[in-house]
């Protein structure tokens, strides 16, 4: 599978981590990351921050239920999404995901990737502001 610049497959890990990969794995997510900084007239950043996609990934996106939802600070339950897709280098904590048709980002401490296992784990939060 290609994302964006970088060629996931054929690893013994992914081979080994086929039952969790073959099935869940049914949502086209893309990743969204950080241009470089631009030097507004007042600093760093000021000149606003641009998102452009990184690549294309198979995710799991599944509604956050409960108490998740409720420590993701969501004040509606629907709003938040929990994501799951195989490890890779592209997506980050700072990084926005494009998912149907609509811009999320991130809960930076819910951001869990386990090399080990062959897995990101996250919730993610629609944009709703977004320009």
């Amino acid at each position: 599978m290609t994302v964006g610049r970088f060629f996931l497959s054929g690893s013994e890990n992914e081979k080994e981590n086929m039952a969790y990969t073959s099935g869940l794995l049914k949502h086209r997510a893309t990743i969204l990351n950080r241009t470089e900084a631009q030097q507004g007239k007042f600093g760093l950043d000021s000149a606003g921050v641009e998102f452009e996609p990184a690549g294309t990934v198979w995710a799991s996106v599944e509604w956050a239920k409960g108490k998740g939802a409720l420590n993701a600070g969501a004040l509606d339950a629907y709003a938040v999404k929990m994501v799951r897709m195989r490890w890779n280098t592209i997506v980050n904590e700072r990084s926005r995901i494009l998912y149907g048709g609509k811009t999320y980002q991130i809960l930076p401490d819910t951001f869990n990737p386990d090399r080990q296992e062959n897995t990101i784990q996250f919730l993610m939060q629609q944009i709703i502001n977004d320009k």
